[in-house]
């Protein structure tokens, strides 16, 4: 009871509570407002509303071949027996637990909690067929994820790479055939060397049927080698493109005696390189041997990931300066307290906190997106979307902290003619100083964490990169951004709750 009167659920019902159960058996919700529990009718009736429109969704996806109803709903039957069979139970148990609700709520005053379990378990069940959940192939499946997820988990081993130290010797030949072909390359004392016999010839070429015809046949002999180690046979054109002779469908290698030499019969191969007759074109054929490893250097991707991990950071840091700057006018005028006064004050009041609302529901990445059409791709696309994510946050946060300080000092700094702009310099400041800095070093925290996503959408930093190494399916690069990313993210927010620790 209060000064008006009784509250609705005090009143005595408007119908008896069979009619309550009948109403609501007809339209779910409707019994409980005739027995005045009118949100619970309504909340009741939204969400019978819901899983019947779902249902009809569902069933339409699933035989949208079909052309009429019913042979739209046996389709979908056949699709999902289970799922189907289980949902149209618990909705048509929902239906009439629903009446059954209705008239507890007329007859005792109370409804029965096992009606909003059910409609629950009917938005779970709903949920896990829209959601496509397959517990079987998670298990099935994880062996084939082991081997990618390892590289990502420990992908140290390319982090540095070790070169192979190559020894190569060649030997020109002239294309086409001529009557004398170039001279040997120069012997020189300890490298290896290769002499061509003859050193002229035709290359293999494909005839009208595209049937390959044999080129001139080459007599390699190579000296100099280190023993037992294979040496490869690769073919260069005049153009430079080099690839491995292939003899009887496998590459050419040859094993060089314990003296370094060996002897092996090639055919000039196929090659679209220039073939214009009445020129010599130099082609070669060179022996590669593999003689030992360079020393350990960084690789491609531990360079790239630390450049890029660097610019994230600093993506975080710009963003978050801006950020600050430019919402610190917009926390005051977004402040009731200091706002209030006037018809056109809280008019800015309102005015700003709509548009701090709407720009901070947007996510970073959808301004990113925004962003990169804006700026082109980079990090400074990447820094815009999150100023502007940072200038809404930053300024509802420092807002409220400012409607939360105490109204003593304000009063007293009044009370000796201060104006505005002395009141807040003098009474409001002094109070903001500790959740400023906390919010700031928070906000450099969330910024440097989404820097890292908004990369994906060509914002720069080393999101960017990480999702080129996923789409080349090169997991160990992607591993050492992904370790980069948590060890980072790890110790800035350690440091960021130090200093918000240190400034409480």
């Amino acid at each position: 009871m209060n000064g008006l009167g009784p509250a609705p659920e005090d009143r005595p019902p408007l119908v008896p509570p069979w009619a309550a159960g009948l109403a609501s058996l007809f339209v779910p919700g409707l019994g409980q407002a005739l027995a005045r529990s009118m949100w619970r009718g309504v909340l009741i009736f939204c969400s019978m509303l819901s899983i019947a429109g779902m249902m009809v969704w569902r069933i339409g996806l699933l035989g949208h071949l079909q052309t009429t109803r019913g042979a739209m709903i046996r389709k979908a039957f056949e699709l999902q027996p289970a799922f189907l069979l289980v949902v149209t139970l618990s909705f048509v148990a929902s239906w009439l637990w629903n009446a059954w609700d209705a008239h507890l709520r007329a007859k005792v005053r109370r409804g029965s909690p096992a009606f909003f379990a059910l409609v629950l378990f009917t938005f779970f069940a709903l949920g896990w067929q829209i959601s496509e959940i397959d517990p079987a192939r998670l298990v099935t499946d994880f062996p084939q994820a082991m081997k990618p997820l390892g590289r990502v988990i420990w992908p140290w081993q390319a982090a540095v790479v070790r070169e192979p130290i190559v020894s190569t010797a060649g030997a020109s030949i002239r294309v086409p055939k001529a009557a004398s072909g170039p001279a040997p390359d120069p012997v020189e004392a300890g490298k290896p060397h290769i002499v061509s016999s003859p050193s002229t010839g035709d290359l293999s070429v494909l005839d009208a049927d595209n049937q390959l015809i044999p080129g001139t046949a080459l007599s390699i002999a190579g000296t100099g080698f280190k023993p037992g180690e294979p040496v490869q046979l690769w073919w260069v054109d005049p153009l430079a493109n080099a690839f491995q002779i292939r003899k009887g469908g496998t590459y050419l290698s040859v094993l060089p005696d314990a003296a370094g030499s060996f002897t092996v019969a090639v055919t000039m191969p196929y090659s679209i390189g220039p073939t214009a007759k009445g020129r010599d074109q130099p082609h070669r054929i060179e022996a590669r041997q593999s003689v030992g490893l360079a020393p350990l250097r960084i690789s491609e991707p531990l360079r790239l990931v630390v450049q890029r991990m660097l610019e994230t950071i600093f993506m975080g840091m710009m963003a978050t300066l801006f950020g600050i700057i430019l919402s610190i006018p917009f926390s005051f005028l977004g402040a009731r307290n200091i706002m209030a006064g006037s018809p056109l004050g809280m008019a800015i009041y309102y005015a700003t906190r709509t548009v701090m609302n709407v720009v901070r529901a947007i996510e970073p990445l959808i301004w990113a997106l925004i962003a990169v059409v804006w700026v082109g791709l980079g990090p400074f696309a990447g820094i815009v979307a999150l100023t502007v994510h940072s200038v809404a946050a930053l300024g509802k946060l420092y807002s409220e902290a400012i409607e939360g300080i105490d109204p003593g000092p304000i009063e007293a700094i009044q009370a000796t003619g201060a104006n505005r702009l002395q009141t807040i310099m003098y009474a409001v400041v002094p109070q903001m100083i500790s959740p400023f800095v906390s919010f700031s070093i928070y906000r450099w925290d969330v910024n440097v964490r989404m820097s890292t996503v908004i990369g994906l959408v060509g914002g720069g930093g080393v999101g960017f990169i990480l999702v080129q190494y996923i789409r080349l399916l090169d997991y160990r690069a992607a591993g050492i951004a992904v370790w980069f990313i948590a060890v980072t993210v790890a110790v800035l927010d350690y440091v960021s709750a130090e200093i918000r620790r240190r400034f409480q």
